[in-house]
């Protein structure tokens, strides 16, 4: 059975009225699952569409600096 990882993922929003960026840690299977995540959470809290967030990072974070 696969291990529930933590994953940091660091990018950007860039929409015409909001500038930011963002560090968010997701619990998740995989990489791809973690990104589903953030779409999810921005789409829903900000009204961010999936093109106006750029990823510029996607990293495994370590047992010691878990959420």
């Amino acid at each position: 059975m696969s291990e529930v990882k933590v994953y940091r993922i660091i990018g950007k929003i860039t929409k015409p009225n909001f500038k930011t960026i963002f560090r968010k840690e997701i619990r998740a299977l995989k990489p791809e699952h973690a990104l589903e995540e953030i779409y999810k959470i921005f789409g829903s809290k900000h009204r961010v569409k999936r093109f106006h967030i750029k990823v510029l990072k996607i990293e495994e974070a370590c047992r010691g600096e878990e959420l």
